[in-house]
């Protein structure tokens, strides 16, 4: 049975089931757990929260402890959850909401994606919309992100793979809206890896939604075409950061979380990154969480450096960058994506090059597949869809697959064509 717990109350033996507030009203990264370290009940009860939910079926109830008063005989004392009461504005949000987080169960990625392209349809307008609003000096509105950022909770809880398995494989998005909600989904698969509290979920999603927001603030003539600025000079894009800070700060409503993320999102562990060369600790929560997801979206999409990256090449790249992650959250990013994301090429042991196009959640390495090309013909094949983890060892992944000098389209055309025409999509 679930119970809600004034502080007070709470003792050695209990198994926490929610917090009752913001995460960042507490210390504690998990938001369920049993209680057996003083410390820990010490930090909780000096914690900013007013009460949390424990689940007695897991551990003590609080007539076990209180000397068997029964559950009413202090207003103090835990009751029955009503856990359609709205604690926060982000919950309050969410009630009224078309889209009930609390109903909508999991779906497969075919189902999902058709949810998700409405919303990423929707999403891209309202962004585009907001970041014009900046241009022009327009304070920016939390009040109109909410819903986006609810949105992509929604789909991503649905179907963790299929939001941005879209913005990987859809060739139709302008770089800097693409970037946004692409780096925002990826914060909200996170922040749902790593355990934490559905109001922090929101607020990393709201997080990676407004991180290049100082972006809409720079010279235009030094952004390239699709509006991305990440080969303009260094001098000029690291303003950026700054730019985006006061622009967060000024409108007088966001979160700290969330303009800390924005402050420090190219900080790197190490110290090795800007604007203020922070190390460790020194860095939020979410800052190190963005470093991550913005870093990997970056990798995908290259500049005048660096071509492009495979989505498992970008994995890849993110374990050898040793020092500059967080590496317990980089594991946990890494847990979210999968170790070949959605839109991944790899070479079969049957010598097929296919490409990843949903996830497995029981085997991450033996995702589902469409061939489309045999090295033993060096021709295209049909592409058909193939479960490795159902198919009983008759073919398994080998590695990344390298498409240098096949006769295929460009890479992010062949991607967007599997992709559709495995998922029955439209272009």
């Amino acid at each position: 049975m679930l119970k809600r717990v004034a502080l007070s109350d709470v003792e050695l033996g209990m198994f926490i089931h929610k917090m009752e507030g913001s995460w960042f009203k507490h210390p504690f990264w998990k938001s369920r757990f049993m209680l057996e370290d003083p410390d820990n009940l010490e930090h909780l009860r000096s914690s900013d929260l007013e009460s949390v939910i424990i689940d007695t079926s897991k551990g003590k109830d609080v007539a076990a402890v209180s000397g068997g008063r029964p559950p009413d005989a202090s207003p103090s004392l835990a009751k029955p959850v009503d856990l359609s009461a709205p604690v926060t504005r982000a919950a309050a949000l969410r009630t009224r909401r078309s889209v009930d987080l609390d109903a909508t169960g999991p779906a497969t990625i075919a189902t999902e994606l058709k949810a998700a392209g409405v919303v990423a349809d929707r999403a891209q307008r309202a962004v585009s919309k907001a970041f014009a609003d900046v241009r022009l000096g327009k304070a920016v509105s939390i009040r109109k992100a909410e819903p986006l950022v609810e949105e992509i909770y929604a789909s991503v809880q649905r179907n963790p793979h299929a939001f941005g398995g879209l913005m990987r494989c859809k060739l139709n998005n302008e770089f800097v809206y693409r970037h946004a909600l692409s780096v925002s989904a990826l914060m909200v698969s996170l922040a749902r890896k790593m355990q934490l509290a559905p109001d922090a979920v929101r607020e990393a999603g709201l997080a990676g939604l407004f991180l290049d927001i100082g972006t809409n603030l720079l010279p235009r003539e030094a952004a390239a075409p699709n509006g991305d600025f990440s080969d303009a000079p260094p001098g000029i894009w690291r303003q950026h950061v700054g730019l985006g800070e006061k622009s967060l700060r000024e409108s007088g409503n966001f979160p700290e979380s969330v303009i800390l993320a924005c402050s420090q999102h190219h900080e790197y562990m190490n110290g090795s990154g800007f604007p203020n060369g922070l190390k460790g600790a020194e860095i939020s929560l979410f800052a190190r969480m963005a470093a991550i997801c913005d870093t990997f979206d970056y990798l995908l999409v290259g500049d005048n450096n660096a071509p492009p990256l495979d989505p498992a090449q970008a994995v890849a790249r993110l374990g050898e960058m040793a020092g500059a992650f967080d590496a317990d959250l980089l594991r946990h990013f890494i847990e979210s994506v999968g170790i070949y994301p959605v839109g991944s090429f790899v070479r079969l042991r049957s010598d097929r090059l296919a490409m990843i196009v949903d996830e497995d959640p029981d085997e991450v390495d033996k995702p589902v597949v469409s061939p489309f090309y045999s090295l033993k013909t060096s021709g295209r094949i049909r592409p058909k869809t193939i479960a490795l983890a159902r198919c009983y060892g008759e073919d398994e992944i080998v590695g990344i697959a390298d498409l240098a000098g096949l006769e295929l389209p460009e890479p992010e055309q062949l991607r967007e064509l599997i992709f559709l025409q495995t998922h029955k999509m439209k272009k």
